[in-house]
C-alpha cells in the first residue's frame, strides 16, 4: 500500500518550509520513524520520520523546494522490500583461448615517459594518461601517489589550477540560510519599529560565587546537575519582573499587554544561528528545574532537535555574550518582547568596599529596552533589583 510522507503542520507563524536535505533517495528501504528528510524553517531545522517500514517509491519534492504544511513530499510503499542488485553476468567460456593481442602502449607511457616502474603499473593497469596528471615530484614529475590520486577522482581529476592573478584575493558567495535570513529580517525588524535604549551595571558576584562553592557538590548529589551562574540570573530576573511588570510586557498597536507569568526566552548559540527556547512559567520553578530545563534545551540544539513549540512565545530574554568572552554589548531587543537582559564575562577587579580596595568577581551587564512602554527610569530600578539580588543570594530565595 503506498503511503503519503506529508510536511508536519507548521504553526501560524511559520508559513513554510525549505527542502534542506534528503537522508535517502527513490529505492532506498526505510524503517518506521528514521528520518527522511530536514526541513528548514525560518526558526528551526525539522525532522521527517518515515511513518512506516517500506520503500520509497517517489520523491516530489527536491532538495531547495519550497513546501508547504500537509504538503506531500514523498511517496512509500509499505512492507516493499528494496530490490537486490543484479547478479554480474557469468562470462561465457571460450572453447580456446586465442592467443594474445600485442599490448598497446600504455597512455601512461606515451604521456610520460619518466614515470618511474610502481606509477607506469598504476597508470597501466588504470588506463590513465599520465600527461593530464597535476604532477608533485621534482621538477613537476609525476608520481605514483599522483597517478592513485587521480584515479579515485577519476576523469573529473584536474591539472594544475592556474596560478591566481598576483594581487587577486579570493571570495566565495553563500545564499544565507532560512534561518540567517530570518534573524537579519528580525534584527532589522527590531531595528526599525522599537525606539530601544541600553543601560548598564556592574555586579560584585562574590556571594554566588562562594554559594556555587558551598554547596555546588550537595546540589550535583541531590538534583543530579551542575549549579550554574544562568540559574541565579534567570530566578533574579524572575523576580524582578514581578515587581516590575512593565518590563515583562509586550505592545500591539497602540495597547500595552501585560503579562501575569514570567517565560524567559534563553538565547543558545548553534551552527545555524541563535535560537531563544522558552523556559515557562519561571516564577514558579527552583534552581534545579532551572538548570535542568537550561541543560535539556542546550543538548537539543547541539543535536539539532528544537521544536518549534520550544521556541514560541516568551516575555522576556536573556542572553550571555560573556560564554565567548565579551565584556560589554547592547544586546537587541526581540520583537514582541519589551526588553533583553545581556551577562557578560566575569572578571577579577579591583573595587573599594567599607573603604578597602580588594579583587571581586565582576561582571558588566546590561538591558535592553523598548522605550515607547519603559521609562529609563523602570529599565534602571529593574536591572538594580537584579544587581541586589545577585549580590544577595539569600534574597531571591526568600521572594525578597
Amino acid at each position: 500500500m503506498s503511503i503519503e510522507v506529508k510536511v508536519p503542520v507548521l504553526p501560524e507563524s511559520v508559513s513554510d518550509a525549505t527542502i534542506a536535505t534528503w537522508h535517502k533517495k527513490a529505492g532506498d528501504a526505510v524503517k518506521r520513524d528514521e528520518n527522511l528528510v530536514d526541513l528548514e524553517t525560518d526558526k528551526v531545522v525539522l525532522e521527517v520520520p518515515s511513518p512506516v517500514d517500506g520503500v520509497i517509491k517517489e520523491i516530489k519534492q527536491d532538495t531547495g523546494a519550497t513546501v508547504n504544511s500537509q504538503q506531500v513530499i514523498a511517496i512509500i510503499e509499505e512492507g516493499a522490500a528494496a530490490p537486490a542488485p543484479a547478479p554480474a553476468a557469468e562470462a561465457p567460456k571460450a572453447a580456446a583461448a586465442p592467443a594474445p593481442a600485442p599490448a598497446a602502449a600504455p597512455k601512461a607511457a606515451a604521456g610520460n615517459a619518466d614515470l618511474s616502474p610502481a606509477g607506469l603499473r598504476v597508470a597501466t593497469e588504470q588506463n590513465i594518461d599520465a600527461s593530464k596528471v597535476a604532477g608533485t615530484g621534482r621538477d613537476g614529475r609525476v608520481t605514483k601517489e599522483d597517478l592513485v590520486n587521480y584515479g579515485k577522482g577519476g576523469s573529473a581529476a584536474a591539472a594544475p589550477a592556474a596560478k591566481p592573478t598576483p594581487g587577486a584575493r579570493p571570495e566565495e558567495r553563500v545564499p544565507m540560510t532560512r534561518m540567517r535570513a530570518k534573524i537579519a529580517e528580525r534584527l532589522m525588524q527590531s531595528k526599525n519599529s522599537i525606539a530601544m535604549l541600553t543601560s548598564f551595571n556592574e555586579v560584585n558576584l562574590a556571594e554566588v560565587v562562594k554559594m556555587r562553592k558551598s554547596l555546588g557538590e550537595q546540589f550535583q548529589k541531590t538534583h543530579g546537575i551542575k549549579l550554574g551562574f544562568m540559574s541565579f540570573f534567570v530566578k533574579a530576573a524572575a523576580e524582578a519582573l514581578k515587581r516590575h511588570p512593565i518590563v515583562n510586557a509586550s505592545v500591539d498597536g497602540n495597547d500595552i499587554i501585560y503579562h501575569g507569568y514570567q517565560d524567559i526566552s534563553i538565547a543558545v548559540s548553534t551552527d545555524k544561528g541563535l535560537v531563544t527556547p522558552v523556559l515557562r512559567d519561571v516564577q514558579d520553578m527552583g534552581f534545579a528545574e532551572i538548570e535542568q530545563g537550561i541543560a535539556d534545551y542546550a543538548k537539543k540544539a547541539r543535536d539539532g532537535k528544537l521544536s518549534l513549540d520550544d521556541l514560541q512565545g516568551g516575555t522576556f530574554t536573556i542572553t550571555n555574550g560573556g560564554t565567548f568572552g565579551s565584556l560589554l554589548s547592547t544586546p537587541i531587543v526581540n520583537p514582541p518582547q519589551s526588553a533583553i537582559l545581556g551577562m557578560h564575562t566575569i572578571k577579577e577587579r579591583a573595587i573599594v568596599e567599607n573603604g578597602q580596595v580588594i579583587a571581586a568577581p565582576m561582571m558588566y551587564i546590561a538591558i535592553s529596552y523598548d522605550h515607547r512602554i519603559i521609562d529609563g527610569k523602570d529599565a534602571v530600578l529593574f536591572l538594580v533589583d537584579i544587581k541586589d539580588q545577585l549580590e544577595n543570594p539569600q534574597r531571591m530565595l526568600l521572594g525578597l
